[in-house]
């Protein structure tokens, strides 16, 4: 059999534009407007969909747990993500979740929050525990 495979990730936004232009300078790729309130950002294989629920009077709710990106410059989505204000303000395991650090298991990662709450979490290439 053959494992199902995951080929797009929605989160949900209250300003398409803000969102776009927030996700286009985080992950330093413009992205593409697609109709529906949507712009799609390709992850590698995976499209990072951003939506905008609010044209049908629907509040955005930001995703349930963070999503991971793996990244081959984590210094560089740092200083972006610092820049942009939004580096994590919570704990992970008892150490700073914002700061570029080696987590107990391995990964060497930071955590972001977006402006409508989703959690993002970008790990160094080479350093991801799977």
């Amino acid at each position: 059999m053959t494992a199902p495979k995951i080929f797009r990730i929605t989160i949900e936004v209250g300003d398409l534009d803000a969102a776009a232009g927030f996700y286009a300078e985080l992950l330093g790729v413009p992205g593409q407007r697609h109709p529906g309130a949507r712009h799609y950002f390709d992850c590698g294989g995976v499209i990072l969909e951003v939506l905008d629920p609010t044209e049908g009077g629907i509040r955005p709710r930001p995703a349930p747990k963070s999503i991971y990106f793996a990244v081959a410059d984590i210094d560089d989505v740092h200083a972006r993500a610092k820049a942009l204000g939004v580096l994590a303000p919570f704990r992970v395991h008892g150490q700073p979740a914002g700061d570029v650090i080696e987590r107990p298991w391995g990964e060497r990662s930071f955590y972001a929050t977006d402006p409508w709450g989703n959690e993002l979490c970008f790990v160094a290439d080479g350093t991801l525990y799977t």
